[in-house]
C-alpha cells in the first residue's frame, strides 16, 4: 500500500511538473490527460518503482518535448 501511495504523489509531482513546463504550449487539461493515458499504460505492470518515471518519458513524447 505505500508503494501506491508513493506512486500517487509522484504522478502528481510529475503532473505538476508538466503543467508548468509546458504552460505555454499546452492547457493543464492536455498535459493532465497524457498523464493518465501514460500511468495506465502501465496499470498491469508488477514492478512500480520506475513508473513516475517511465510516464514522464512517455508523456514529454506525446507532448513533444
Amino acid at each position: 500500500m505505500a508503494t501506491d501511495q508513493r506512486e500517487e504523489e509522484a504522478i502528481q509531482a510529475l503532473t505538476q511538473r508538466l503543467t508548468a513546463a509546458y504552460s505555454t504550449t499546452r492547457s493543464p487539461a492536455e498535459v493532465e490527460a497524457a498523464v493518465a493515458a501514460a500511468h495506465a499504460s502501465f496499470e498491469d505492470r508488477p514492478i512500480r518503482d520506475f513508473v513516475p518515471v517511465l510516464v514522464e518519458r512517455k508523456v514529454r513524447a506525446i507532448l513533444g518535448s
